[in-house]
């Protein structure tokens, strides 16, 4: 198996990458965004949102605690 980013041998203790700098650089690119899911949705028409999603946006937009 090769690491995902440096394509080097997989090591163990850090598996699937090669060293902890490896998983370190992929976790910056999902806070980045870089990486995502594929939507199915072929709309964004506010009636088709379920209850979970609605209670996810209001989440995110209310301000974070300092």
């Amino acid at each position: 198996m090769s690491c995902p980013i440096c394509h080097k041998p997989t090591q163990t203790r850090f598996r699937p990458f090669c060293s902890q700098r490896c998983a370190d650089v992929d976790l910056g690119r999902w806070f980045k965004g870089a990486y995502r899911t594929p939507s199915f949705r072929q709309d964004n028409d506010p009636a088709d949102l379920t209850e979970a999603e609605v209670a996810a946006i209001r989440l995110a937009q209310e301000p974070s605690p300092q």
